[in-house]
Protein backbone atom coordinates (compact mmCIF):
# COMPACT_ATOMS: atom_id res chain seq x y z
CA UNK A 1 0.00 0.00 0.00
CA UNK A 2 1.40 3.36 -1.06
CA UNK A 3 1.17 6.14 1.46
CA UNK A 4 3.41 9.12 0.57
CA UNK A 5 3.06 10.94 -2.74
CA UNK A 6 5.11 13.92 -3.91
CA UNK A 7 3.29 16.35 -6.21
CA UNK A 8 5.29 19.04 -8.01
CA UNK A 9 3.67 22.42 -8.66
CA UNK A 10 4.70 25.63 -10.40
CA UNK A 11 3.01 28.77 -11.66
CA UNK A 12 0.62 27.88 -14.46
CA UNK A 13 -0.40 24.49 -13.07
CA UNK A 14 -3.81 23.33 -14.31
CA UNK A 15 -5.78 23.53 -11.07
CA UNK A 16 -8.23 20.69 -11.73
CA UNK A 17 -5.41 18.33 -12.68
CA UNK A 18 -3.79 19.11 -9.35
CA UNK A 19 -6.73 19.29 -6.98
CA UNK A 20 -8.71 16.25 -8.21
CA UNK A 21 -5.89 13.70 -7.76
CA UNK A 22 -4.65 15.24 -4.51
CA UNK A 23 -8.16 15.27 -3.07
CA UNK A 24 -8.94 11.68 -4.09
CA UNK A 25 -5.57 10.37 -2.91
CA UNK A 26 -5.97 12.06 0.46
CA UNK A 27 -9.49 10.62 0.80
CA UNK A 28 -7.97 7.21 0.05
CA UNK A 29 -5.47 7.61 2.87
CA UNK A 30 -2.34 8.86 1.10
CA UNK A 31 -0.23 11.68 2.41
CA UNK A 32 0.25 13.95 -0.59
CA UNK A 33 2.90 16.65 -0.26
CA UNK A 34 2.78 19.59 -2.67
CA UNK A 35 6.27 20.86 -3.45
CA UNK A 36 6.62 24.20 -5.23
CA UNK A 37 9.42 24.39 -7.76
CA UNK A 38 9.86 28.18 -7.48
CA UNK A 39 11.23 30.42 -4.76
CA UNK A 40 8.19 30.47 -2.49
CA UNK A 41 5.38 28.12 -1.52
CA UNK A 42 2.59 29.93 -3.36
CA UNK A 43 1.85 29.25 -7.01
CA UNK A 44 -0.77 30.77 -9.25
CA UNK A 45 -2.60 28.28 -11.41
CA UNK A 46 -3.52 28.61 -15.04
CA UNK A 47 -6.93 30.01 -14.15
CA UNK A 48 -5.71 32.51 -11.56
CA UNK A 49 -6.27 30.43 -8.43
CA UNK A 50 -3.47 30.89 -5.91
CA UNK A 51 -2.41 27.62 -4.33
CA UNK A 52 -0.39 27.07 -1.16
CA UNK A 53 2.21 24.30 -1.43
CA UNK A 54 3.35 22.36 1.63
CA UNK A 55 7.05 22.88 0.94
CA UNK A 56 9.59 23.85 -1.69
CA UNK A 57 11.30 21.33 -3.95
CA UNK A 58 14.68 22.25 -2.42
CA UNK A 59 13.45 20.88 0.93
CA UNK A 60 12.24 17.52 -0.41
CA UNK A 61 13.96 14.22 0.29
CA UNK A 62 12.95 11.89 -2.56
CA UNK A 63 13.52 8.77 -0.46
CA UNK A 64 10.59 9.82 1.74
CA UNK A 65 8.09 9.24 -1.08
CA UNK A 66 6.71 6.24 -2.93
CA UNK A 67 5.20 8.05 -5.91
CA UNK A 68 5.54 11.22 -7.96
CA UNK A 69 2.53 13.10 -9.35
CA UNK A 70 2.94 15.61 -12.19
CA UNK A 71 -0.09 17.79 -13.02
CA UNK A 72 -0.21 19.59 -16.36
CA UNK A 73 -0.92 23.04 -17.69
CA UNK A 74 1.55 25.74 -18.75
CA UNK A 75 3.62 24.87 -15.64
CA UNK A 76 4.92 21.87 -17.58
CA UNK A 77 7.38 24.15 -19.41
CA UNK A 78 8.88 25.25 -16.09
CA UNK A 79 9.06 21.68 -14.77
CA UNK A 80 10.58 20.34 -18.01
CA UNK A 81 13.33 22.95 -17.90
CA UNK A 82 14.33 22.13 -14.32
CA UNK A 83 17.06 19.50 -14.07
CA UNK A 84 16.06 18.80 -10.45
CA UNK A 85 12.62 17.74 -11.67
CA UNK A 86 14.03 15.56 -14.46
CA UNK A 87 16.44 13.98 -11.99
CA UNK A 88 13.59 13.22 -9.58
CA UNK A 89 11.61 11.58 -12.38
CA UNK A 90 14.59 9.41 -13.29
CA UNK A 91 15.20 8.50 -9.64
CA UNK A 92 11.57 7.44 -9.12
CA UNK A 93 11.68 5.35 -12.31
CA UNK A 94 15.01 3.72 -11.37
CA UNK A 95 13.63 2.80 -7.97
CA UNK A 96 10.40 1.44 -9.51
CA UNK A 97 8.27 3.96 -7.66
CA UNK A 98 4.93 5.23 -8.93
CA UNK A 99 4.98 7.88 -11.65
CA UNK A 100 1.86 9.73 -12.74
CA UNK A 101 1.46 12.49 -15.31
CA UNK A 102 -1.64 14.16 -16.72
CA UNK A 103 -2.27 16.47 -19.69
CA UNK A 104 1.03 17.83 -21.07
CA UNK A 105 3.03 16.50 -18.08
CA UNK A 106 4.15 13.36 -19.98
CA UNK A 107 6.44 15.85 -21.79
CA UNK A 108 8.39 16.04 -18.52
CA UNK A 109 8.80 12.27 -18.46
CA UNK A 110 9.84 12.36 -22.12
CA UNK A 111 12.44 15.05 -21.38
CA UNK A 112 13.76 12.76 -18.63
CA UNK A 113 14.05 9.92 -21.18
CA UNK A 114 11.40 7.77 -19.54
CA UNK A 115 8.74 7.20 -22.23
CA UNK A 116 10.65 5.09 -24.75
CA UNK A 117 8.89 1.75 -25.10
CA UNK A 118 6.11 2.76 -22.71
CA UNK A 119 2.34 2.87 -23.26
CA UNK A 120 0.98 6.31 -22.31
CA UNK A 121 -1.47 9.05 -23.20
CA UNK A 122 -1.40 12.84 -22.97
CA UNK A 123 -3.37 15.93 -23.94
CA UNK A 124 -4.18 16.22 -27.66
CA UNK A 125 -2.10 19.40 -27.86
CA UNK A 126 1.11 17.36 -27.40
CA UNK A 127 0.27 14.20 -29.35
CA UNK A 128 2.44 15.23 -32.29
CA UNK A 129 5.36 16.01 -29.98
CA UNK A 130 5.21 12.69 -28.16
CA UNK A 131 5.73 9.69 -30.40
CA UNK A 132 3.49 6.66 -29.88
CA UNK A 133 0.94 8.44 -27.69
CA UNK A 134 -2.23 6.41 -27.10
CA UNK A 135 -4.76 8.81 -28.58
CA UNK A 136 -7.79 6.62 -27.78
CA UNK A 137 -7.51 5.98 -24.04
CA UNK A 138 -8.46 8.51 -21.37
CA UNK A 139 -6.21 6.94 -18.72
CA UNK A 140 -3.35 4.52 -19.40
CA UNK A 141 -1.63 2.25 -16.89
CA UNK A 142 1.74 0.78 -17.89
CA UNK A 143 3.23 -0.89 -14.85
CA UNK A 144 4.06 1.83 -12.31
CA UNK A 145 3.42 4.60 -14.90
CA UNK A 146 -0.07 6.11 -15.05
CA UNK A 147 -0.97 8.85 -17.53
CA UNK A 148 -4.12 10.70 -18.48
CA UNK A 149 -5.35 13.21 -21.05
CA UNK A 150 -6.26 16.30 -19.08
CA UNK A 151 -8.70 18.23 -16.95
CA UNK A 152 -11.73 16.36 -18.31
CA UNK A 153 -10.20 13.04 -17.21
CA UNK A 154 -8.80 14.24 -13.87
CA UNK A 155 -11.27 12.33 -11.69
CA UNK A 156 -10.83 9.07 -13.63
CA UNK A 157 -7.08 9.56 -13.37
CA UNK A 158 -7.33 10.22 -9.63
CA UNK A 159 -9.37 7.08 -8.99
CA UNK A 160 -6.92 5.01 -11.06
CA UNK A 161 -4.06 6.37 -8.95
CA UNK A 162 -5.95 5.45 -5.77
CA UNK A 163 -6.59 1.94 -7.11
CA UNK A 164 -2.93 1.44 -8.04
CA UNK A 165 -1.35 3.07 -5.02
CA UNK A 166 -3.78 2.23 -2.21
CA UNK A 167 -5.85 -0.63 -3.60
CA UNK A 168 -8.91 -1.15 -5.78
CA UNK A 169 -11.25 -1.71 -2.84
CA UNK A 170 -10.29 1.59 -1.23
CA UNK A 171 -10.59 3.39 -4.58
CA UNK A 172 -14.10 1.98 -4.99
CA UNK A 173 -15.02 3.11 -1.46
CA UNK A 174 -13.79 6.63 -2.26
CA UNK A 175 -15.67 6.68 -5.57
CA UNK A 176 -18.92 5.53 -3.93
CA UNK A 177 -18.55 8.07 -1.13
CA UNK A 178 -18.10 10.76 -3.79
CA UNK A 179 -21.31 9.71 -5.53
CA UNK A 180 -19.82 7.81 -8.45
Amino acid sequence: MMKRVLCLVADGVEELELVAPVDVLRRAGCEVVLAAVGEGIHVTGRNGITLHADTRLDEVVAADFEALLLPGGPAVKTLMADERVLGLCRKFAEEDKGLAAICAAPLILDAAGLLAGRHFTAHASVWETLEKTDCESRVVVDGRLITSRGAATALEFALELAAAWVGPDRATEVAVAMGA
